[in-house]
């Protein structure tokens, strides 16, 4: 990374002592339009050029930047929670995974990155890889997913919400890098597909819905205002905690007998840390405590399952409004717009 600097600076010197003005048109290699500035998450991110050695460190930015096709600027991933995206795998298969889970800061640094993105300051931030001042400081723009600022109280991914997300945040996302890789055309047309596929998903379904993520001590399941809000919304169903503003409030499971969910959307985990990551063993408890057996969504049986990157705010979540509205068809609640 220094080392390219140092080139850079030295191929400037060159050129003014050849008699180049310092103010001209665009020199060879370097895109029309940058140096670019791109306002994200309350800083302005300054890109001398297209990106060809990008490190994205959360399987949302990822998924957004192979669909971008844009593999081949790509020197590493980190932190899967899940398979790639099928229509994603030979791509992905071609980019360096840094690590499964959060890399260290010299492993990333180690890729030799001139651009870092994140879906989450958990990871891009305090107590993450590294806060964005860090690679500020070394010469490497950052960019944060807006879902994960813009409408937060606290930038987390459990956090409250001031307001509720919608996919305009993961359609700017997706239209912020691709400017940044001097991609536009390929953003525009990403986001028309995304937005085909949730119109195709438009219903009206007069059920009741819980989305259960993980743990079966202190469950975790989706509130008012984060991806399971957007999905409830497309299908127009009713999640059973709309009235909360966290996105991941913890709940009892007498609170969930209480309010009694016509259809339990269930997240099959890839990784198996807690208990209740894993769907046989969500269904295993559900169908066994006295409790939740009584549950009507258990009852009959209503289950639809999901990834757990289908649940955060990316552009998996337009495969979690399929799946749920697939569901809702098959379970026989929907009507259609």
């Amino acid at each position: 990374m220094i080392g390219r600097r140092i080139l850079a600076a030295a191929a400037v010197l060159t050129l003014v002592g050849c008699g180049q003005s310092a103010v001209e048109a665009d020199p060879p290699g370097v895109a029309s339009g940058f140096p670019l500035t791109v306002h994200n998450c309350g800083r302005d991110v300054v890109i001398d050029a297209p990106p060809q050695r990008a490190v994205s460190l959360n399987q949302g930015s990822t998924e957004i930047l192979l669909s971008l096709g844009l593999a081949d600027r790509m020197v590493g991933t980190a932190t899967w929670t899940d398979p790639v995206r099928e229509n994603l795998a030979e791509a992905d298969a071609t980019v360096p995974k840094l690590a499964v889970n959060k890399p260290a800061l010299e492993t990333v640094l180690d890729a030799d990155p001139d651009f870092v993105s994140a879906s989450f300051s958990g990871t891009l931030g305090p107590g993450g890889v590294a806060d964005r001042d860090q690679f500020e400081d070394l010469g490497v723009p950052s960019y944060l997913a807006p879902s994960d600022c813009v409408g937060k109280v606290s930038a987390n991914s459990d956090g409250m919400r001031t307001e509720p997300l919608t996919m305009d945040a993961i359609y700017g996302e997706i239209r912020d890098l691709a400017r940044i890789f001097d991609v536009s055309e390929r953003g525009d047309a990403l986001i028309g597909e995304l937005q085909q596929r949730m119109e195709a998903s438009r219903m009206s379904a007069d059920v009741d819905v819980a989305f259960w993520f993980s743990d079966i001590r202190a469950p975790y399941f989706g509130g008012c205002c984060g991806a399971p809000g957007v999905i409830t919304d497309t299908v127009g169903a009713r999640n059973i905690f709309v009235d909360t503003t966290e996105e991941w409030p913890q709940v009892s499971w007498e609170v969930i007998a209480d309010r009694d969910p016509d259809v339990l959307v269930l997240a099959d985990l890839s990784r198996r840390t807690i208990d209740g990551d894993a769907l046989a063993a969500k269904i295993e408890f559900l169908e066994s405590n006295p409790v939740t057996s009584r549950l009507t969504a258990v009852q009959a049986k209503r289950y639809v399952v999901v990834n757990g990157a289908d649940l955060n705010p990316s552009i998996r979540t337009v495969d979690g409004a399929e799946k749920l509205a697939e569901g809702l068809r098959r379970f026989g609640f929907a009507s259609e717009h």
